[in-house]
């Protein structure tokens, strides 16, 4: 039964409330800003074109179907960011409701996600990287452009633009989570403006005639397009990471969660219904920049420069708030006794988590930059989509273990909501390749070895 220990909600929250190393620095445009800052990246500036090579124009309704399974699991962790605002994210929630080595297998999880999440999108920086300075007849040695084996007909061994963003946004976070968030601020704005401009540009050149057939590959097309546009909804859930240095968490939470993932839904429809408008959907095979490209078909070069600079900008702050999240929720197991002690360490004069930024920062470095990007983005979604399926679960487990515990937001509809979360997460995950299942469970046999082997024993709820 020791598996299954739990630890108090109520002595979570006072503990929490008590905790003086995290300062308490970010408010609700902040955390908006912070998941708006993680959502939009690779996902649109570098998948569409994936996306669109296999649903046709029916990607918007492959957009529409991932934000439609994000959107049940954001309600799930709105519930719980506003009533447990403890750092952890869903690992910390999962503790109190479903036990430890539940918590153990998603923080294990957590750590797959968020990790190659910053490794992802520091390769899809890197290809915006270079296409930006080949505008200006700068091109880097060939070898050191990509991965081993990433670049057929070509010989490379290292991605160094990919491993010198991971080293500079690493050195960011170590200073200090309130100076992260406003460079992340003034970052997202520029974001936000870039992705409003391809849609207020592009929509003029568009030919309805390119969205016939909508559904070239049918409702399969749709939905294999669907389980890997998933990832790019990715980082609203990392904004719970952040409970424990937010000024009002039971306000503040429910709305950066909720409103992030909302304007970068209506955003990516929207975007979506352009490229496919402009160029017709079989053209995007092989195209690393989808949406600059599309402008530069329309004619409209000036603009696809700025989509380049703002891609390029832009994937800084999805490796930002991913790396943010990972430190968070390794600081929280950390914390619990679950892994070395060294890792909950703060720095006396920065208040961060400053070994395990580095620790982490060098390691998922390594892996962007030896790493093809094809290989880490159905490997990110298959754990996200586990997470998002155990924070469901943990909601309707504390419905009935914690019936009179307050909560500032409630999930609405349940049991049907997160049983529909559940249900649209299991869909998606089935929908992913074997090789990524395999993968998968080798990674949560190396989580249960390390387990056994020392969490279980090390564990603060055991002493």
């Amino acid at each position: 039964m020791s598996l299954f220990r739990k630890k108090s909600v109520e002595h979570m929250i006072a503990a929490s409330a008590q905790n003086a190393g995290l300062k308490k620095a970010l408010g609700a445009l902040d955390l908006t800003f912070l998941g708006v800052g993680a959502i939009i990246g690779t996902g649109i500036f570098v998948l569409t074109g994936t996306g669109a090579v296999q649903a046709g124009p029916a990607l918007m309704v492959s957009f529409l179907i991932a934000a439609i399974a994000c959107g049940f699991a954001a309600l799930a962790y709105a519930e719980f960011a506003s009533t447990i605002p403890v750092a952890g994210s869903i690992y910390t929630y999962s503790y109190a409701t479903l036990g430890e080595l539940a918590a153990w297998i998603i923080g294990w999880d957590l750590m797959l996600e968020y990790g190659l999440a910053t490794s992802a999108v520091s390769v899809g920086w890197s290809g915006y990287l270079q296409s930006l300075l080949s505008g200006f007849g700068v091109s880097l040695p060939v070898v050191l452009t990509a991965a081993p084996g990433a670049l057929p007909g070509h010989e490379t061994w290292f991605n160094l633009p990919a491993f010198l963003v991971m080293m500079a946004i690493t050195a960011l976070l170590s200073l200090g989570v309130r100076e992260s968030a406003r460079i992340n601020n003034i970052m997202v704005g520029i974001k936000v403006i870039v992705v409003l401009l391809v849609i207020g540009v592009g929509v003029f050149h568009v030919t309805p005639a390119n969205w016939h057939p909508f559904m070239p590959n049918g409702w399969n097309g749709v939905f294999g397009a669907a389980a890997v546009m998933f990832f790019a909804f990715i980082g609203f859930d990392s904004v719970s990471s952040a409970a424990e240095e937010v000024k009002d968490p039971k306000r503040d939470l429910p709305i950066g969660i909720i409103a992030s993932l909302g304007v970068c839904a209506v955003l990516y429809v929207a975007v979506a219904a352009v490229v496919t408008g402009i160029v017709p959907s079989a053209q995007f095979a092989n195209i690393s920049h989808p949406v600059s490209y599309a402008l530069q078909v329309a004619g409209q070069k000036w603009v696809a420069g700025f989509i380049d600079l703002g891609a390029v900008l832009g994937m800084l702050t999805v490796i930002l708030v991913m790396a943010y999240g990972q430190t968070r929720v390794i600081f929280a197991m950390s914390r619990d006794g679950l892994l070395p002690a060294k890792l909950s360490k703060v720095h006396p004069k920065f208040a961060t988590p400053f070994f395990t930024t580095w620790l982490v920062g060098i390691f998922f470095g390594l892996i962007g930059a030896l790493v093809p990007l094809n290989v880490l983005a159905e490997l990110i979604n298959i754990g996200t989509l586990a997470a998002f399926s155990m924070v469901s679960i943990a909601v309707l487990v504390l419905r009935k273990t914690h019936p009179e515990l307050p909560r500032a937001f409630r999930c609405p509809g349940v049991p049907v909501v997160p049983v529909l979360a559940v249900a649209s997460c299991l869909f998606l995950m089935v929908n992913l390749q074997a090789v990524t299942w395999v993968a998968f469970v080798v990674w949560l046999l190396i989580g249960m070895v390390i387990y056994f082997g020392y969490s279980r024993r090390h564990s603060k709820l055991a002493k």
